[in-house]
């Protein structure tokens, strides 16, 4: 098992280093690509990106915990992030053109052509917060899995992911990013079919595993328990704003800016193309690999339902194939890891610092300190992988995406108006969870909709102060 799993690691690590063979030495290279990459490893890269360990460690766990009604997850994100999708990515791919920015806070600052120095501080140092958040809980996935398959202490699995990743980021920045992505992607479906295909096999086929899942009180219900409305108003409710969260993509610099690195605006369908195929049959895949691993572990009062899918991998494969898996959760969370990471290096060395770095080695030596930040916050964390994933989403989603929608409609708010909008979406979300409403409702819906009401109501008061001068 182990061999097998240090095989693949060992792979994802020289397709990242090799990429410094096209390496051209600039801070646009360094987290742009030069704007360059195809389609297709666009679209893997941030699919792969977007499915981090929170979907083989997170979703798993949390369709264990709540059977079939976790399906509307999966339909709502999907839903959210391709309605959003269609309407946002060609046009900020334009403006990164238009405003020859390198990072999501400089576009953001910097659309239509002004130029706003501090909302593009302020909104990196909400993504430093955020992005680092959910990048130690990359780490923390990638320790859970290691510490049921091998037995090595927990902190072992967030410590060698980190290496990892400062390894090939340091090489080739972004397009190592990208390029491991593509190569993690594959492993990652692989590994999800194979857990799949094993354990309906194990249950006599589709139909012994179904009547298995009938067995347990609730758990093919459509929808949750306790939900705010009864029935199918409640459902609907919660799919809806699980929508909200596929929507809240557009919030997400680390994989907004996988579509920023494309190398022709025009080719953004197949990119997405790329992207949806893989997105659909992969989250499908897990959701089924949840509902099984419930029917497999049968004790949910004593058992880390965050850890289903390594148990289950230990214990029904042979050694080989459960390091692929293995290989597979790793992949998942270092793909999102080393995209957060950089992100947050840009932040950092673009938007915050004093000066635009343009020294290469000093924006690895950014780089680096951010790893040591993030495997920090992954030691010392007592969340769970989905809470904070969940956590850091929507927080980022609340207080950008009802910028970028207000940007993309062509509308230019006022400086006040930005800042109001992003700190009453984001302490609207926080709030949200604060009062544990995110069980009924996502916080990022009411997030996004109050940035929104909140730029609404800029325009309305820029346009009366317009009629009456």
């Amino acid at each position: 098992m182990i061999f097998s799993f240090l095989l693949f690691l060992a792979a994802f690590v020289v397709i990242g280093v090799s990429s410094v063979r096209h390496s051209r030495g600039t801070k646009k290279d360094y987290y742009l690509a030069s704007s360059s990459v195809s389609p297709a490893l666009v679209g893997l890269s941030a699919v792969a990106t977007n499915n981090s360990g929170y979907m083989f460690i997170g979703v798993i766990g949390y369709t264990y915990a709540t059977g079939l009604a976790a399906i509307w997850l999966m339909i709502g994100w999907i839903a959210g992030d391709y309605i959003a999708s269609t309407f946002i990515h060609g046009r900020l791919r334009r403006a990164t053109a238009h405003t020859k920015e390198v990072s999501f806070a400089g576009v953001l600052s910097r659309w239509g052509g002004r130029e706003d120095v501090t909302l593009q501080r302020i909104c990196a140092v909400i993504s430093l917060v955020f992005l680092l958040a959910y990048a130690s809980a990359q780490l923390v996935a990638g320790s859970k899995a290691l510490h049921v398959l091998f037995g090595w202490p927990t902190y072992a699995g967030a410590v060698i992911g980190a290496v990892l990743v400062v390894v090939y980021c340091l090489a080739g920045g972004i397009r190592a990013s990208i390029w491991t992505d593509a190569a993690q992607s594959v492993v990652m479906i692989c590994a999800m079919t194979m857990m799949l295909w094993v354990g309906i096999h194990s249950f006599g086929g589709i139909g012994g595993a179904v009547d298995k899942m009938g067995a347990i009180e609730g758990y093919l219900n459509w929808f949750p328990q306790d939900l705010a409305l009864p029935g199918f108003a409640g459902g609907l409710l919660f799919a809806i704003s699980w929508a909200f969260a596929g929507f809240s993509v557009i919030g997400q610099p680390h994989v907004m800016v996988r579509f920023m690195t494309l190398d022709q605006p025009g080719q953004m369908r197949r990119a997405r193309a790329w992207y949806y195929l893989w997105f659909f049959a992969f989250y499908l895949m897990a959701t089924g690999v949840g509902m099984l691993s419930r029917i497999y572990i049968l004790d949910p009062g004593n058992f880390d339902a965050e850890l289903a899918l390594p148990t289950m991998a230990q214990q029904m494969l042979p050694p080989f194939a459960a390091g692929i898996v293995l290989a597979g959760i790793f992949a998942a969370t270092m793909s999102t890891a080393d995209s957060l990471i950089l992100s947050c290096s840009s932040a950092l060395t673009h938007d915050l610092l004093p000066g635009r770095i343009e020294n290469t080695k000093l924006l690895k030596i950014g780089t680096a300190l951010i790893t040591l930040a993030a495997l920090a916050w992954a030691l010392l964390n007592k969340q769970s992988v989905f809470n904070l994933v969940i956590m850091a989403w929507s927080g980022l989603a609340s207080a950008f995406a009802p910028l970028l929608i207000y940007l993309c409609l062509g509308a230019r708010p006022s400086r006040m108006g930005a800042l109001c909008a992003i700190f009453a979406g984001l302490s609207t979300a926080l709030i949200w969870r604060w009062l544990g409403w995110q069980a009924t409702v996502y916080e990022g819906m009411p997030g996004i909709l109050i940035g929104l009401l909140v730029l609404v109501f800029d325009g309305r008061c820029a346009a009366s102060i317009r009629l009456k001068n």
